[in-house]
């Protein structure tokens, strides 16, 4: 009679909870006025990215002082510092390289880009996303001359000039000693693609450079925050660097941190969804990297979420440089990433390490993208969910059968708790005696749970990192890779945040009353056990917590699942599994004899020698 109440119960709470859901959604469709805001607000986006392109960007911010032309006594003293480089005359400002996807503004004035815009994608507040901006970057080649003077390329003016090569534009930038002498930035940008091509190199400069003296590259760089919570890009916005024959070292995402490492073939300064990569044809010698973390809380004003900064030399030959490198400046995505497979740039997505990582990469990212492709994104999401699940389902009767296993027998090993309560060691041993006998292993219900965890894992890597997520609307979600918000609070509640989002709460729901069927009922508290009942319910108020700041796709993958899972396991309760035949297939096992594996036999030997022990 109790296990049919029981089956009610968990019968009504599932309903219930498909209530609340549809409800939910019901509750949160979108008006007709909500709507025609949306596309107001889309047609105002528009109009201001087609003004951005045509207005003057703020002056570069934290730069050494543009000289003053004008003024001969400035020039001079500028010309008396660089020595032989005061062939080129100062001349103050920019050229712009663009494609139809990215935006560069370089600087005359060291030759370096002080401008990376993506065209294609906005910030969580609708601005454009911008990698380099207002001075957050900073590259200079330093290096000594015969004269005995150190230089920086940050304080050199060059001379611009600009052609095409085919459809690609190209821009040189030369800092001249004399007219067939110089110091070459060349810059060469393609038609619809992220990576633009980099070359520094130098011509008769073997008697300005000192050989024998180091040149040192300098790049660093302030990530600037694009994303709702600056907590939660951060956590994923690292320094990632290919070193040693492709192997993937990261710095620390929490803390500060430096690294020295040799064979350098690419740097990422990782922004979450975006990253700013230096790649070389040949790999630096050696790079001397770090990373400083700027977020100490949750912040909605703060700009930037790590320094990084890299050291790589250049070796000279001759007296002469000349290295041919690539930037990128794009999306951390996937499709566009595998484009560059002999930089093997798709490597600096966090997949994950290990067999977890290589499900996320070659199992969900390519599944999702196909549905992806087809459906929208939340739909995608559940459709995905329901496959897995499916899937898992062997699994998930394995496990049921053994705690229908455990049930059966549970009235025999309580017999022999009354029976030997006041010898545990005894106990114990009959007990395993009996499971033995009956063929019922009390561990084989863990195993289907090991077997989970690499899923569980590559998905707790997919959502918050997949790009494909980004910004994609699902039902009260505005996007899929951040949290919901149904109701802001006035505060903030440690660990919790200041917002409540739904899906947690839907998934901490399913994931009770999933543990309710499961651990609740079927494995009650043992003498030296954890309480599986404070477990029970400890369990989803931390996922509730946990993942009330992570990205929405993973709350709405678990709610889904658990729900899935609890309609199996109904099915499998009420037509597939029947306990009089387990009770009979038990029996049926303690008939035959049962022959110990060297294992058991042990365990067994040194159990009854304790009990001898014990009673000596």
């Amino acid at each position: 009679m109790e296990e049919k109440k029981m089956d009610v119960k968990s019968i009504i709470g599932f309903v219930l909870i498909f209530g609340i859901l549809i409800f939910m959604f019901y509750q949160n469709r979108p008006t007709p006025e909500e709507i025609a805001e949306k596309e107001a607000q889309q047609e105002q986006l528009d109009a201001s990215e087609v003004a951005a392109a045509t207005t003057t960007v703020a002056p570069v911010q934290n730069e050494t002082p543009m000289l003053d032309v004008t003024d001969s006594t400035a020039v001079a003293s500028y010309k008396s510092q660089i020595g032989a480089f005061g062939f080129t005359a100062p001349t103050a400002g920019t050229t712009v390289l663009e494609n139809e996807v990215l935006y560069l503004k370089i600087n005359h004035k060291g030759g370096h880009i002080v401008e990376a815009k993506m065209k294609n994608f906005v910030t969580y507040d609708s601005i454009p996303v911008y990698l380099i901006k207002d001075g957050n970057a900073s590259f200079g080649l330093s290096f000594s001359t015969t004269d005995n003077r150190v230089l920086n390329t940050k304080d050199l003016y060059f001379e611009p000039s600009m052609t095409s090569s085919g459809n690609n534009q190209v821009l040189s930038l030369k800092a001249k000693t004399a007219n067939n002498q110089y110091l070459e930035y060349r810059y060469e940008i393609k038609p619809d693609d992220y990576l633009v091509d980099f070359t520094i190199r130098s011509q008769g400069l073997d008697r300005v450079i000192s050989d024998g003296k180091p040149v040192s590259l300098d790049w660093s760089l302030k990530a600037i925050r694009h994303s709702k919570s600056i907590v939660y890009e951060n956590r994923y916005t690292r320094l990632t660097y290919n070193h040693e024959d492709d192997k993937i070292s990261k710095l620390s995402e929490g803390s500060d941190d430096e690294e020295l490492e040799e064979d350098i073939k690419w740097i990422s300064y990782r922004q979450h969804f975006f990253s700013t990569i230096l790649a070389a044809d040949e790999p630096f010698k050696t790079g001397d990297f770090t990373s400083k973390n700027l977020v100490e809380e949750e912040s909605k004003t703060f700009g930037f979420t790590k320094e990084y900064a890299s050291i790589l030399p250049l070796e000279v030959k001759g007296g002469e440089l000349s290295k041919n490198m690539h930037w990128y400046f794009g999306p951390t995505d996937i499709e566009v990433l595998s484009e560059y497979e002999d930089l093997g740039l798709v490597d600096s997505i966090p997949f994950g390490w290990g067999i977890f990582g290589w499900i996320n990469r070659y199992v969900f990212t390519p599944f999702y993208s196909f549905l992806g492709g087809m459906l929208p994104a939340g739909i995608a999401i559940i459709i995905m969910t329901i496959l897995v699940r499916l899937a898992m389902s062997p699994v998930t009767y394995k496990s049921y059968l053994s705690q229908a296993k455990m049930k059966v027998l549970k009235p025999e090993i309580t017999e022999l708790g009354e029976k030997l309560k006041d010898n545990a060691m005894k106990k114990q041993q009959e007990t395993m005696k009996l499971y033995g006998k009956a063929g019922v292993s009390p561990m084989s219900g863990c195993v289907p749970a090991f077997l989970q965890m690499p899923i569980f894992y590559a998905l707790f890597m997919f959502f918050p990192t997949s790009f494909a997520l980004r910004q994609k609307p699902f039902l009260w979600a505005d996007d899929l890779s951040s949290f919901d918000t149904v109701l802001e609070l006035p505060f903030t509640i440690p660990y919790y945040g200041d917002h409540v989002s739904l899906f947690p709460i839907l998934a901490s729901i399913a994931i009770f009353f999933y543990m309710m069927m499961t651990t609740g009922q079927n494995m009650p508290t043992q003498p030296g056990m954890p309480n599986m009942k404070f477990i029970m319910y400890l369990m989803p108020f931390m996922m509730l917590f946990f993942f009330n700041n992570y990205a929405s796709g993973l709350s709405l993958y678990y709610f889904v699942s658990n729900m899935i899972t609890i309609g199996i396991m109904l099915v499998i309760k009420n037509f597939i599994l029947d306990n009089d035949k387990i009770h009979a297939q038990i029996q049926e096992n303690k008939k035959k004899p049962k022959k110990e594996n060297k294992f058991q036999r042990k365990m067994r030997e040194v159990m009854e020698q304790a009990e001898t022990k014990k009673k000596k």
